[in-house]
């Protein structure tokens, strides 16, 4: 067994390990000590959960408040801090926290998971994840604490807003209130939403982006190019898709800040999604499909992606060089990211095809957005969830496993060629 993984690629392994988390996760939902008394949970949604947490997706065929017990919450937020912050990530953090040492395969799983440059200085920046985690959760729980205690007992309450944290910082979109509502009973709760914002917001730029802001404080000039890609990015599609919210729903500036934060990877809702129009679903999926930034617990096809994305569309028309905050766009860059929007839209358009013939019955728009937030790991739907069958709920499964490891990464893992050793002479080719 030892050779075996020995003998695989950092890619495979962290794969694998995504697999067997998940196959453990739903057996430990299933447990009767995790499930309420009187309730029904059958393994498909439970494993349909347990992929949704680890995946740090959202998407639920059982609403957690209604179905788990305390300690099934627990071992589903277990599960999401494991999704969050990578299966490496944790269980390196668990080997330093024994006092081990982490050797070179695990500093190769390590750097591939967080997709880094090098291996230099991955202990000290595992444990600088971790503080960094507690730091934001432990905030947060603070927060909102007061907010929850209000409609509930002291332990209650205390279970919430911790619960509530670790789903927003790791950008699952997890409630445990019950009745699949969500947060929409706390809409119009400035405080509660802005921290909800706050948290969804950090946990979806990067630890490495966290860390540049707090060593670098707020000197711009000195941010790294990824950090300055990242955090504009960012804020520009937090700004559009609140107007674009405003514009085309019936919302408040709150309502629409809150789902523009929460639509690219959170899934947390203070709107009900059903109720939206055709324009407001088209927004939403957009950002659904972009998603958070690299590095961070969110998915989609990221926001660096979709800013190497338009600069290599602007070369192409005006024949300039490909560049961002003056420094040059590597060149290899926009043909990685189309390669990954393409499998992205393949993706999407595929897992609507699946879901529409094992889901007839169900319309066109209402099957695109589930699949949409399978994929950017957004976690919001317009109520289909619950009542898919066995194989509509599979096909979403992988589709939330694709886009928890990225497609690229899933496309990778059949990659056996060391290298080519014929060349052919290059042909002509109209494109256009």
């Amino acid at each position: 067994m030892k050779t075996f993984f020995q003998r695989q690629s950092p890619v495979r392994l962290i794969a694998l390990g995504f697999v067997l988390t998940i196959l453990a996760g739903s057996l430990l939902l299933c447990l009767p000590c995790s499930v309420k008394e009187g309730v029904t949970l059958p393994y498909i949604d439970a494993l349909y959960t347990a992929t949704s947490a680890v995946c740090v997706t959202g998407l639920v065929a059982a609403d957690a408040g209604d179905t788990f017990t305390a300690l099934g919450q627990f071992f589903l937020g277990l599960l999401i801090h494991i999704g969050g912050l990578g299966v490496t990530s944790v269980g390196a953090g668990v080997i330093i926290a024994m006092g081990g040492r982490v050797n070179l395969k695990g500093r190769s799983l390590i750097r591939e998971a967080m997709n880094l440059d090098s291996g230099k200085g991955i202990v000290h920046l595992v444990k600088d994840v971790f503080v960094t985690t507690v730091i934001f959760e432990g905030i947060g729980a603070a927060l909102c604490f007061p907010v929850f205690l209000r409609n509930h007992s002291l332990p209650r309450a205390l279970g919430i807003s911790v619960f509530h944290s670790v789903a927003a910082f790791n950008n699952a979109g997890f409630d445990i209130l019950g009745n699949m509502q969500s947060l929409i009973p706390y809409r119009d709760d400035v405080l509660l939403n802005l921290v909800t914002c706050v948290l969804i917001f950090f946990g979806g730029i990067g630890f490495l982006v966290i860390r540049e802001m707090r060593t670098k404080r707020l000197q711009w000039k000195r941010y790294s190019m990824h950090a300055k890609v990242v955090l504009s990015m960012s804020l520009f599609l937090i700004v559009a898709g609140t107007l674009l919210f405003r514009l085309t729903e019936n919302m408040t500036w709150l309502e629409a800040l809150f789902q523009s934060v929460s639509a690219r990877t959170a899934g947390f809702s203070t709107y009900s999604i059903g109720e939206l129009s055709n324009a407001g679903l088209i927004v939403m999926i957009l950002l659904m499909c972009i998603g958070a930034s690299p590095g961070s617990t969110g998915g989609g096809i990221k926001t660096s992606t979709l800013l190497v994305l338009v600069q290599g569309i602007r070369s192409a028309a005006t024949n300039e060089s490909e560049k961002a905050f003056r420094y040059a766009i590597p060149r290899d860059a926009f043909r990685k990211a189309a390669v990954i929007a393409l499998l992205a839209l393949t993706v999407v358009i595929t897992g609507t095809y699946l879901l529409s013939i094992l889901e007839p019955q169900l319309a066109l728009r209402d099957v695109l957005f589930e699949v949409a937030s399978a994929y950017g790991t957004a976690g919001l739907s317009t109520g289909i969830s619950p009542g898919l069958g066995v194989g509509a709920k599979l096909v979403s499964i992988v589709i939330m496993y694709i886009g928890r490891l990225g497609p690229l990464t899933v496309v990778s893992l059949w990659h056996f060629s060391r290298g080519e050793r014929i060349h052919f002479p290059e042909g002509n080719i109209a494109i256009g």
